[in-house]
């Protein structure tokens, strides 16, 4: 055995209970459509491509997928900036090649979980054709608009995340419009209820085509404050400024509390059909309190997850402890969900590996440690390969926040380039043609071909970690325990009932000494030459622990 190669001593047990929800304690894996696989040689991925991949995510031994956007959009924001949420944009292919996806990833077991984006829509949507028309037509309410203040400037001092005040006039109206993203991506009027009931059945109708789950983008940003009042400033902060939205509170521009209550009426239409799910994505300054609001109780979203990770510089026994303490075993508290890496984030290689250390051994760290994490688990899309950062040159750009604020904002392109499929063959086998954003220049090295058969690769190495995360209670839904944070030692307990797995981990680049820890235990998983004695660089184990 080689010192890379992960030692498996234990097999799997039954998860203690039965009626425990598909989704709790799940492993989700996120697909970004465009750039996943392509199966009409257009240089784009699609919805066939997927369907056609699906046997590779089953393989993970994961128990749903996360599709983002693959809806009508002049793609301004990718997908993002919905045309017509109960479409496929043909790009993508069609609703059938849809309802194809669904069935087949029925059928290895895979639920099916997809994006609702409910704060906003394009400007191509029909409902702001409508409203933009005139102040009395039967959606003229639909969107968030206002007069000029008396000088002509906007209405409030509201910024947008991408760069820019959140206001563009409206000759058509003579009125501004909300948009705390691109100007092309209006406000919806959340607190309509007439909206809320449109929003319901764009649900539904997901929920008619078997989908199993949903995942609610920027849902902190779904409601206003009615009476328009401006933001106050923000403190003196060390952190750089990139964007004038980075100067505000942003107290009155999202956030409102009634959010909460049209989440309700989410839950309540998915509790209508057994076993769905929902998440929602939270960021932002007052992160934490809104998971836990819309979280709470039985009535509103099943979980949650922010951007702890997302965003972090580095990876610290201090951070994963603090993260995970915010969400206690308590009544009344949400169950968390968790990802390093996603679309709108730098991959995490790029940003954790400490100096002198190898990204490949890094990487079977940080692929045991999250999925030693209680909550749910999101692993996106290239993460089982180990994928880096790309360096998107300023002429390739394709994302509208990096292009609006270049240099200042690194592209989220970097972590949406194509998937490797097969090394040897052009493309990396993602695409007969030219890919609509270029691969790592490392990345056909890492192909999923290039990994199946090496049983220390990071692909074989995370079919075996979520084998048994999915196969021990402890691993799964277990509690948290007997925290240790101390240099770059990272340890943990996860308890369910007489079960007690015990997780080390160094986050650094020397050696620590674990033989304390290790007594009396038994290795399920030993990572990168770790042993009950020492944890070398980056070394990863996980002990049964007896009595």
């Amino acid at each position: 055995m080689t010192p890379n190669q992960p030692l498996v001593q234990d097999q799997s047990e039954p998860v203690a209970d039965a009626d425990t929800p598909w989704w709790k304690g799940a492993a989700i894996y996120q697909v970004y459509p465009r750039s996943f696989a392509d199966s009409n040689g257009d240089g784009v991925g699609d919805l066939a491509g997927i369907t056609a991949r699906l046997d590779h995510i089953a393989s993970l031994g994961v128990d749903a997928i996360w599709l983002s956007p693959f809806y009508p959009s002049p793609m301004d924001d990718f997908g993002y900036d919905i045309a017509d949420y109960c479409g496929v944009d043909p790009i993508f292919g069609t609703l059938d090649d849809f309802d194809a996806l669904v069935a087949r990833a029925h059928a290895l077991g895979l639920k099916v979980t997809t994006d609702l984006v409910f704060a906003h829509t394009s400007d191509q949507h029909a409902w702001f054709a409508e409203s933009r028309a005139s102040r009395d037509n039967d959606r003229a309410d639909w969107y968030v608009w206002a007069d000029a203040r008396a000088d002509g400037s906007p209405p409030t001092n509201w910024q947008s995340v991408f760069g820019g005040p959140a206001w563009t006039w409206d000759a058509r109206r003579g009125q501004y419009y909300m948009h705390n993203f691109l100007s092309s991506q209006p406000q919806l009027n959340v607190h309509n209820r007439d909206v809320q009931d449109a929003l319901l059945d764009v649900v539904r109708f997901w929920l008619d085509r078997g989908v199993d789950g949903f995942r609610i983008d920027a849902i902190n940003f779904a409601m206003h404050d009615p009476e328009l009042r401006d933001n106050p400033p923000a403190p003196p902060s060390n952190k750089v400024r990139t964007r004038p939205f980075d100067f505000q509170q942003k107290i009155y521009n999202q956030s409102h509390p009634d959010i909460a209550l049209f989440l309700e009426r989410i839950r309540a239409l998915t509790d209508e059909r057994a076993g769905r799910f929902t998440v929602a994505e939270v960021g932002g300054d007052n992160a934490d309190r809104e998971m836990k609001l819309f979280t709470a109780g039985d009535r509103r979203l099943h979980s949650a997850y922010g951007f702890d990770y997302l965003y972090a510089d580095r990876l610290t026994p201090r951070l994963v402890r603090e993260a995970a303490e915010t969400w206690p075993e308590a009544p009344g508290i949400g169950w968390p969900s968790w990802a390093f890496e996603n679309h709108d984030a730098p991959r995490a290689l790029s940003r954790w590996t400490p100096e002198g250390v190898e990204p490949a051994t890094f990487a079977r760290m940080k692929m045991a440690l999250l999925c030693a994490l209680r909550g749910n688990i999101i692993i996106y899309y290239g993460e089982e390969l180990g994928l880096d950062q790309v360096d998107i040159p300023f002429d390739q750009v394709k994302d509208p926040e990096a292009r609006k604020n270049w240099p200042l904002t690194l592209s989220r392109d970097g972590a949406r380039t194509p998937l490797p499929w097969t090394a040897a063959e052009p493309n990396a086998g993602f695409s007969e043609s030219a890919p609509w954003l270029p691969l790592g220049p490392a990345h056909p090295g890492m192909a999923v071909d290039y990994q199946e058969d090496d049983p220390a690769s990071l692909l074989n190495v995370t079919r075996r970690l979520v084998a048994l995360r999915a196969g021990h209670p402890a691993l799964r839904l277990g509690r948290n325990a007997n925290w240790i944070a101390e240099g770059d030692l990272l340890g943990f307990d996860r308890i369910a009932g007489e079960q007690r797995i015990r997780c080390l981990f160094n986050l650094g680049g020397g050696t620590i000494d674990i033989a304390a820890l290790a007594d009396r235990s038994m290795p399920l998983i030993t990572l990168n030459g770790a042993d009950d004695m020492a944890l070398p660089p980056c070394g990863a184990l996980w002990l049964k622990m007896e009595g």
